[in-house]
């Protein structure tokens, strides 16, 4: 099935998060935060401004961007979990 997100929403998938510490402590699913860090996996065409003109998102499919907590919607698209939420809700835009 193809997803095809509206207005300024984004559809990110989480990245996975480290499950060892920097000393070598293994962290298990219960108690790990989930990451807030996602990859960009479909962008709306972007929202309308005050004169109907379509203002284009800053974010594009593939991109790394860092994300609030609480952020989005979780969803199940064939059986992958992802987040929908407006780009508003990005923080950034993480560079390799």
């Amino acid at each position: 099935m193809k997803f095809r997100p509206l207005h300024d929403r984004v559809v990110v998938k989480r990245l996975d998060s480290e499950t060892k510490t920097a000393s070598g402590i293994i962290i298990p699913d219960t108690a790990a935060e989930k990451p807030q860090e996602g990859e960009v996996i479909a962008v709306g065409p972007g929202a309308r401004g005050d004169d109907g003109k379509l203002i284009a998102l800053d974010v594009k499919t593939g991109d790394t961007v860092l994300f609030g907590k609480w952020s989005g919607t979780e969803v199940k698209i064939d059986g992958e979990d992802l987040l929908i939420m407006k780009e508003s809700d990005i923080m950034g835009v993480l560079e390799k």
